[in-house]
């Protein structure tokens, strides 16, 4: 499968001016953003919609994958909401790859608080190695 990155996704792309813009940075063998989503995203009073946490640990594996050479798409994502996530809560979203086999990457991701180190979220997921046609 080949993807290409023309900068507008949803979750880190620079030029789509509806997106999230995080930014994703290689740490110690995993990679790490910090962010606080907006209120525009809000399910519940004050409380951020569950898609958006399901997208924030999607973009923590991919950049995981990324990071360590295997590219790809998410094929199962599998999510644990452990806390609700807050409207404008600083916190930090850690992706690591736990194994690579053949053309299948699985990897894990954490959405913590930043201010206590909560855990708010947690991922598993099953990536398809993918060949980019564009590098970031």
């Amino acid at each position: 499968m080949e993807v290409e990155f023309d900068g507008r996704c949803f979750g880190c792309g620079p030029l789509n001016e509806d997106g999230l813009r995080m930014t994703f940075v290689p740490a110690g063998g995993v990679s790490v953003a910090e962010f606080a989503v907006p209120a525009r995203y809000q399910s519940w009073k004050g409380v951020v919609h569950g898609g958006m946490v399901a997208l924030l640990l999607d973009e923590a594996v991919g950049w995981a994958a990324w990071h360590k050479g295997h590219p790809g798409v998410t094929g199962k994502l599998e999510v644990r909401y452990r806390l609700p996530l807050r409207v404008g809560e600083s916190i930090r979203l850690t992706g690591q790859v736990e194994k690579v086999r053949r053309t299948l990457v699985y990897a894990s991701a954490t959405i913590e608080r930043i201010s206590d180190g909560a855990t708010i979220a947690e991922a598993s997921a099953t990536l398809v190695e993918a060949s980019p046609t564009t590098l970031v």
